[in-house]
C-alpha cells in the first residue's frame, strides 16, 4: 500500500504542525497532494483507467477548494504552502 500510517502520520506532522492535527488545511492539502502524484503515476501506465481519473479530477477540486479558504484566510501561508509542494498556480 501506498500510503501507510507512518507515511500520513509523517505527512501532518511536517505541515500540519503535529502528527495528532489532521484537520489542519496545510496536512490536509499536502495528504491530497501525495494522492494526486501517485495517482498520475497511475494513470500514466493504466490511460483506460477512467474510475482513477474521475477519482484524480475530483481530489484536484477538493484541493482547489481548500487552496481557496487558505488563501482568503491567510496569503502568507498559502504561498508558502504553495512554494513548498511545488503546486503551480
Amino acid at each position: 500500500m501506498y500510503l501507510t500510517k507512518e507515511v500520513k502520520a509523517d505527512i501532518f506532522k511536517k505541515h500540519g504542525g503535529k502528527a495528532e492535527n489532521t484537520g489542519s488545511t496545510e496536512g490536509q492539502v499536502a495528504l491530497f497532494t501525495h494522492r494526486i502524484n501517485h495517482l498520475t503515476g497511475h494513470l500514466k501506465n493504466n490511460r483506460k483507467d477512467y474510475n482513477t481519473e474521475r477519482s484524480l479530477v475530483r481530489l484536484v477540486g477538493k484541493r482547489r477548494s481548500l487552496l481557496d479558504y487558505l488563501k482568503k484566510k491567510d496569503v502568507v501561508r498559502y504561498r508558502e504552502l504553495i512554494k513548498e509542494l511545488n503546486i503551480r498556480k
